[in-house]
């Protein structure tokens, strides 16, 4: 840890009385207790010394362990140069909204040498979930697990074979740039920004090297015949990814800390934002075993990127946990990949995933919805310089190309966090006026048109017409309690990735997907009422949809977006505003104390 990381955590430690798991009783709920510093620490890697802002000087960030029910404390030290909050992924906040960590839409953020603190609970949650930074680019650095054990203890603990020990594997990139500048030149249009490499568990591996001598990469210790729960999350900015170990099965026992029907497979595909837990069982042949991870890129006509593999090692343990018998020297078997523009391959994956009907299983699905929304999710233009005309197409000093929803793009301008004005009810859009001012998701796109078609991804004529989009705070408010089916389209214009979309506050329900453009009188007839997997975040396939139902029981200011930073960055984003319900239980108690104090 560099020293004016450990300096200030230990200044923290001198003010705040820490508690890492007080429990009353074997059974009782705890309080579990951390101090997050934010600063920068100079980290090399590929011969490059660089300043990188990371949670008390490390990458990834602390592990957060809980059992279903405790209570969660973070007390966060903003000692970077950066405005800053932290988004506690999948978790609920049930009548919390307050702590969901979103800057200007929950809270404003914390500024250098500011102070905030973070509770919530995770009752009624079990499983991996995460948290990261949710704010210019920084969640490249600044995430870490979080991990929510069952109450229940003993074999009884998991629908499945208890593992002989649990391991979070966190995918994630590396990048040799300052991640805010990154985000300011996605602002203005500058998209040539990439990482140099990516991670397992913070570690390049051996595919990449500084003059010559290897990254060092993740090692997993296995004992032969032993059974262990991998933990996977991917934390990255740009990339699904495959993830294969050589010579081994994954069984897929839950993901977003839902539990899934069990599903072997060879291969693990996992888009940012998913959560994905595993059994491996150690029943190969003693030696060393590579643990790949590849991105996944959209074929061309989409813009090929730099995207870089990474691997780290799988190595049995013969010689019991005091006297390892392994040779380093053994070269390590690598599997074979998938090809890494296989996106089928992604959408069979995950159109596999079915729900576990299991006792502790949350509620089930709806029989039927109260609202529809079918929205298309793509990029657009907007004319530089507030103009109302411009050339489109290729004419980046005339237009800015964004991201959005139903052809509108988020984009905040006001100085009043959403769940702010919701609360007291304020007027935001007098705040600056202009794009701040606030634009209602609509319930279809605007126009219809062959969404899929590839001859929209290059600049051309074909999307030149289709390009205009809108641009402002993109919010859709659902009365408490109404259950609400929506049709994620992903759309051909100007690119053909996957969307992987994650909101806030909610599980999702998802229904079907499918390749192509969604038909109504087709499609529907596909939805899983029965069994169909719960999550927060939903990959919407290359070229294709996703169809979710969600219920919105919980009152406050959610953000629904791309977890592709680079989508988020450009707008792909609204805010799904929940009404309070009939009764106190069912609204949005005020801001905690002390709350506003310290804002900017």
């Amino acid at each position: 840890m560099a020293a004016a990381a450990a300096a200030a955590i230990a200044v923290v430690a001198a003010t705040i009385i820490l508690s890492a798991a007080t429990t009353i009783t074997p059974a009782a709920a705890a309080a579990v207790e951390h101090t997050f510093v934010v600063s920068q620490v100079n980290m090399t890697h590929m011969c490059n010394e660089i300043p990188v802002t990371v949670v008390n000087g490390q990458l990834p960030g602390p592990t957060i362990e809980v059992t279903e029910g405790d209570s969660v404390i973070v007390h966060v030290v903003n000692k970077s140069p950066y405005n800053m909050t932290i988004h506690w992924h999948g978790v609920y906040q049930m009548r919390n909204c307050w702590n969901d960590g979103v800057p200007m839409v929950t809270q404003r953020p914390i500024p250098p040498n500011g102070n905030f603190t973070y509770r919530f609970d995770v009752a009624g949650q079990e499983g991996t979930l995460w948290w990261h930074a949710h704010d210019a680019f920084l969640r490249g650095t600044i995430y870490g697990a979080l991990i929510i054990r069952p109450r229940q203890g003993g074999a009884a603990a998991y629908p499945f074979p208890k593992p002989h020990k649990e391991v979070p594997i966190l995918i994630g990139e590396w990048w040799e740039k300052d991640l805010a500048a990154v985000d300011r030149n996605f602002s203005k249009g500058l998209y040539d920004e990439f990482s140099s490499g990516s991670t397992i568990n913070g570690k390049l591996g051996d595919l990449f090297n500084c003059s010559g001598v290897f990254e060092d990469g993740y090692v997993l210790d296995v004992e032969p015949g032993k059974t262990y729960l991998l933990r996977i999350i991917n934390a990255a900015l740009f990339s699904e990814y495959f993830l294969k170990i050589a010579g081994h099965k994954f069984t897929v026992v839950a993901a977003d800390a839902n539990y899934l029907t069990p599903y072997t497979t060879d291969v693990i595909v996992i888009a940012p934002g998913e959560t994905m837990d595993a059994l491996v069982v150690a029943d190969a042949a003693p030696g060393r075993y590579y643990i790949a991870a590849q991105p996944i890129q959209a074929p061309p006509p989409d813009t090929q990127t730099p995207e870089f593999a990474t691997r780290g090692t799988l190595q049995y343990n013969t010689g019991g946990a005091t006297n390892s018998s392994r040779d380093d020297n053994v070269v390590a078997l690598a599997p074979e990949m998938p090809d890494e523009h296989d996106t089928i391959k992604s959408f069979y994956f995950h159109g596999n995933l079915t729900g576990l009907r299991h006792r502790r299983q949350r509620a089930r699905v709806p029989a039927s919805a109260d609202e529809r929304l079918y929205v298309t999710l793509g990029l657009g233009s907007i004319c530089r310089h507030g103009r109302k005309t411009c050339k489109r197409g290729d004419e980046p000093e005339s237009n800015l190309v964004i991201a959005n929803m139903n052809n509108v793009s988020f984009h905040d301008a006001t100085a009043t966090p959403i769940l702010e004005a919701h609360y007291y009810h304020r007027r935001r859009d007098d705040d600056n006026g202009g794009e701040g001012t606030a634009a209602v998701l609509p319930d279809h796109p605007p126009s219809a048109f062959n969404f899929t078609d590839t001859a929209l991804i290059p600049f051309g004529p074909e999307e030149m017409r289709l390009e205009p989009t809108n641009r402002g705070t993109v919010v859709r408010r659902f009365r408490h309690g109404a259950v609400v089916d929506v049709v994620f389209q992903s759309t051909a214009m100007l690119q053909s990735d996957s969307n992987p979309m994650h909101l806030h506050g909610h599980d999702m329900f998802v229904l079907a997907q499918g390749i192509g453009n969604y038909d109504a009188a087709r499609d529907e007839a596909k939805f899983n009422l029965v069994n169909p997997a719960r999550k927060n975040t939903v990959l919407v396939p290359n070229l294709g949809w996703a169809a979710i139902r969600f219920v919105a029981d919980n009152p406050g200011a959610w953000f629904i977006h791309c977890h592709f930073e680079f989508h988020l960055a450009m707008g792909m984003a609204a805010v799904f505003i929940v009404e309070d319900g009939p009764t106190p239980n069912t609204s949005l108690p005020p801001p905690p104390p002390g709350f506003m104090e310290g804002s900017p």
